[in-house]
């Protein structure tokens, strides 16, 4: 598209991140291997999508009749399998500041999350955030992982987070009014701050006081504005339209992410849990399995994934958003192509898949191979970086925008998505 100029112009896009946290299995949802060994393949048979020639695993149904609305990536590939040090990787394109399991911490600066990014790319909106994220922190084990948020940008760029539970409804934590605490005295306290704000401005100029200037007025509106705070509600969502997403938190965690796009925030992450283990190893559902792979996944994850992502991409092109809202669905990394002892899957960041789906993407189609055992690409070997670098380009960050700002390109454009 061109401006009356010639120049190149970008849609403006918004991007929707599902963070499938744990790493799911590759071989048991988007490349299956029907003919490997039965100690690689797993129980689950591969059925066809409205797409010919590209099959999915058969607990995936819906997902196969929409196929064409999406992409599938088979060759993504690293270097960790640590969740923290892969989580690292994931969300920011690089290792560097990530921290392991056991505590160590890759040497480096830690870089930007994708929505600290956008949001310090597409600047300041006045009554939304620019970058929210649905769910409590990751953690692996009792350890909070590195790069959810600015990084080398600074704090101001980390994410407005949000969560919701299926009895108590949707949380804001950072909006949770202390007890005695009303819009008179929060407007008292604004008056406080830009007193405090004006003597601050004669001591430093700088871009960063503006910034924090922003940030404040943005948290006040979102306090005491109701209009602002209606966008997170799903509760005004039709009950057909509830029940379409699955009325558990990962489902509705989508709807609102549904929302928030519609109404004009840039990036918005849903975090599948907060913990990488399963409910059953004191987390909350994560696709870290071990062991009992196949009765978690029939019982829980696939079903859900199934019905919330289906009912999103559907909903969004309904509504005619899905031409202009990017939908990532990725892991940290995949598992194990071989079944361990456990009837489990362990850890494997050599070869793994992501589905895309949106923003003026090239969709119904795969990218990249995996061999024989889908233990390593064998075509199209791709990045979290390169996959990341796509993305950006769709939301129309290029390489001026990224080192306008102190960061470098991550990677390569994947041409056949573009």
């Amino acid at each position: 598209m061109r401006a009356a100029g010639g120049a190149m112009t970008v849609p403006t896009r918004r991007m929707i991140l599902l963070w499938l946290w744990g790493g799911p299995s590759q071989l048991d949802t988007f490349d299956l291997k029907p003919s490997a060994p039965l100690d690689y393949r797993g129980p689950y048979l591969p059925i066809s999508t409205n797409i010919p020639g590209i099959e999915i695993c058969e607990l995936l149904p819906k997902l196969a009749r929409c196929a064409d609305k999406f992409s599938i990536i088979r060759s993504l590939h690293h270097q960790t399998n640590d969740h923290g040090i892969g989580g690292t990787v994931g969300l920011t394109s690089s290792q560097t500041g990530g921290i392991s399991l056991g505590g160590l911490a890759v040497p480096g600066t830690l870089q930007p999350t994708h929505g600290a990014i956008v949001s310090r790319i597409r600047g300041h909106h006045p009554d939304l955030p620019t970058f929210v994220s649905i769910g409590g922190r990751l953690h692996q084990g009792h350890r909070p992982i590195a790069g959810e948020g600015g990084g080398s940008l600074g704090s101001l760029y980390d994410p407005f987070r949000l969560d919701y539970d299926p009895e108590e409804g949707v949380k804001i934590p950072v909006l949770d009014l202390l007890e005695g605490l009303s819009s008179d005295t929060l407007g008292g306290r604004k008056q406080l701050l830009g007193e405090i704000d004006a003597i601050a401005r004669t001591l430093d100029s700088s871009r960063s006081i503006d910034r924090l200037d922003q940030f404040y007025q943005q948290a006040f509106s979102l306090l005491m504005s109701k209009s602002a705070r209606r966008f997170f509600d799903v509760d005004e969502e039709p009950a057909i339209i509830r029940d379409q997403y699955g009325r558990f938190r990962f489902g509705q965690c989508c709807l609102m992410a549904r929302r928030l796009v519609e109404a004009g925030v840039p990036f918005v992450q849903v975090n599948w849990s907060s913990h990488v283990e399963p409910i059953e190893d004191a987390g909350d559902g994560g696709w870290d399995t071990h062991d009992r792979n196949y009765p978690q996944l029939q019982d829980r994850h696939a079903w859900m994934l199934d019905q919330s992502l289906t009912a999103l991409l559907t909903d969004l092109e309904s509504r005619g958003l899905l031409e202009s809202t990017i939908v990532l669905a990725v892991g940290e990394f995949g598992r194990t192509p071989k079944i361990n002892e456990k009837a489990g899957r362990d850890h494997w960041e050599h070869c793994y898949s992501a589905l895309v789906a949106g923003g003026g993407l090239r969709c119904g189609q795969v990218i990249g191979a995996s061999d024989a055992l889908g233990q390593f690409p064998v075509t199209r070997p791709v990045s979290p970086g390169d996959l990341a670098m796509t993305l950006y380009g769709q939301l129309g960050i290029g390489t001026t925008q990224l080192t306008q700002v102190g960061l470098t390109p991550p990677g390569n454009v994947i041409e056949e998505l573009v």
